[in-house]
């Protein structure tokens, strides 16, 4: 991995297609991914949302998307992280969570949440935040849908 940055609009393109060509996301969450990502790139003025990209040759090969939690104090979600199918298990989604977590600790924050499915296609995922210290704090039944809960993790900065 070359390095990691703030996303720029060139980035755009790569990074929706990598959120697609994971298949763990229905076209409705792809389409809030873009809001968010669009947001990012187009309103200078939006303080909600941080993204940044992870660049494997010259390319960006997997995103970020952060921002404090609104009404809250030093409390921080992180929306989306997404890695190209092609080179996951390298690495990159934990160097993009380290960096996140040393981005929102710099900020002053001193909780990072994340929510995500209980379906078993997100076991890799969840697998992957308890490798990386956090805890399900919470698991709210049913509700994306009949059978699949969201789990929030936490960890504290």
């Amino acid at each position: 991995m070359s390095g990691i940055r703030p996303m720029f609009e060139k980035d755009r393109h790569p990074i929706i297609k990598a959120l697609r060509d994971t298949g763990m996301f229905t076209e409705a969450e792809v389409d809030v991914a873009i809001e968010l990502i669009d947001k990012y790139l187009y309103d200078k003025d939006q303080k909600d949302y941080t993204i940044f990209v992870a660049e494997e040759d010259g390319q960006a090969a997997g995103y970020v998307c952060y921002g404090p939690t609104p009404a809250t104090e030093g409390t921080y979600d992180l929306y989306w992280i997404a890695v190209n199918p092609a080179i996951q298990g390298k690495g990159v989604g934990k160097k993009l969570l380290e960096f996140t977590e040393n981005e929102v600790r710099k900020a002053g924050g001193g909780l990072l949440i994340i929510e995500t499915s209980s379906q078993e296609k997100y076991a890799p995922t969840q697998n992957f935040y308890i490798r990386n210290k956090y805890e399900i704090e919470a698991r709210i039944k049913d509700f994306y849908r009949k059978g699949d809960d969201r789990l929030i993790f936490t960890k504290r900065l």
